[in-house]
């Protein structure tokens, strides 16, 4: 059945430039877009127009005096934040855009306007701290996600799943006190930002409610999918989230040059299906996706068109059957590893 999936797309996404040498340009979203002209592309979403963000929605989650910063470098020429996160004249309204257009569909999904929806903004968010910008990151679009469906929309429970191959450190952070919401993160272990190891689990009221699983290099589509079928789904329907919101990176593409996993297209196709599979199950499908990492430019395009085609009905991968392919091995070192961890905090396992 063909659902109603919401997409998230505007030019003010491309005028944000950090600057020569970095690798999160404006062609990231130039390929996606034009994939969505192709054929068998058309008349399936629903384009949603961003909504600037207002102040009082960055400060949801980030310090006033860090929304000041960012505000300050509009008009500006090229501003290093950070060693590696820059602004230009036209990043704070492309950030703000961002954060609100995914402000905006997650309302029209929890709202049931829409079954399900990917916002395809930049720049990306999962690095953003409460104050500090970092790795291309500035406003933490999921955080904020997340905290404006708890403060504004009154949902209870949230599960943030994150399957970028770089570690989401502020989303972490922001949550990792809060037992209503579950961060599931999935990531290559050694990489930027050097966060998110088995034993990080939370702190204080929230402990057990971060988990953190990080892979050797050379994870592919089976693994992958049996991550997601073996450990994330069981999870999620003990949780009960009545949103589920994914940071989806697809720098773990066998393509991608900044890390060492062998995800294709299918593996994407993959993991959509299973959260779909689980967001049925717990919250009446209710999921929607924010875009981060995926740094070449053609993977990009065909990894997204994939997981779009998932979320709209119109594909319908068999993850079972490539979960079964899964390299016996590497998932039994990481159930292992996970079971160690969590047994006392999630008994089920």
């Amino acid at each position: 059945m063909a659902l109603k999936t919401g997409i998230v797309k505007e030019n003010i996404f491309l005028k944000h430039i950090p600057g020569d040498g970095c690798p999160e340009t404006p062609q990231r979203l130039k390929s996606i877009y034009s994939m969505l002209n192709d054929p068998d592309m058309q008349d399936i979403f629903v384009e949603v127009l961003p909504k600037k963000a207002e102040k009082e929605d960055i400060l949801l989650f980030h310090s006033q005096e860090y929304f000041e910063k960012i505000a300050e470098t509009k008009g500006k020429k090229l501003i290093a934040l950070t060693a590696d996160t820059h602004a230009c004249e036209d990043t704070f309204d492309a950030a703000l855009y961002a954060a609100g257009g995914f402000l905006k569909v997650i309302s029209q999904v929890v709202a049931s306007k829409l079954d399900n929806a990917f916002a395809l903004i930049r720049p990306p968010g999962h690095h953003a701290e409460k104050s500090r910008a970092m790795g291309y990151c500035l406003f933490n679009h999921v955080a904020l996600g997340a905290i404006f469906a708890q403060k504004i929309l009154k949902l209870g429970r949230i599960l943030i799943v994150d399957w970028d191959v770089h570690h989401g450190n502020g989303t972490q952070h922001a949550f990792e006190r809060d037992p209503n919401v579950l961060f599931f993160s999935v990531h290559q272990a050694g990489l930027f930002p050097g966060t998110g190891i088995f034993t990080e689990t939370g702190l204080g009221p929230g402990e057990g409610y971060t988990i953190n699983l990080p892979l050797p290099k050379g994870y592919g589509d089976a693994e992958y999918a049996s991550i997601f079928e073996r450990l994330l789904a069981p999870v999620a329907e003990r949780f009960m989230p009545e949103l589920i919101l994914v940071s989806a990176g697809f720098d773990t593409h066998k393509d991608d040059p900044m890390g060492g996993m062998l995800m294709t297209a299918s593996g994407f196709a993959g993991i959509t299906a299973s959260i779909k599979r689980t967001a049925d199950k717990v919250c009446d499908g209710k999921l929607v996706m924010s875009l981060e990492g995926g740094y070449n430019s053609d993977a990009l395009s065909r990894a997204v068109k994939a997981v779009l085609k998932e979320m709209a009905g119109i594909t319908c991968c068999d993850v079972s059957a490539m979960a079964a392919k899964a390299d016996k091995k590497k998932i039994d070192y990481l159930v292992r590893r996970y079971i160690e961890v969590h047994k006392h905090l999630w008994k089920s396992f």
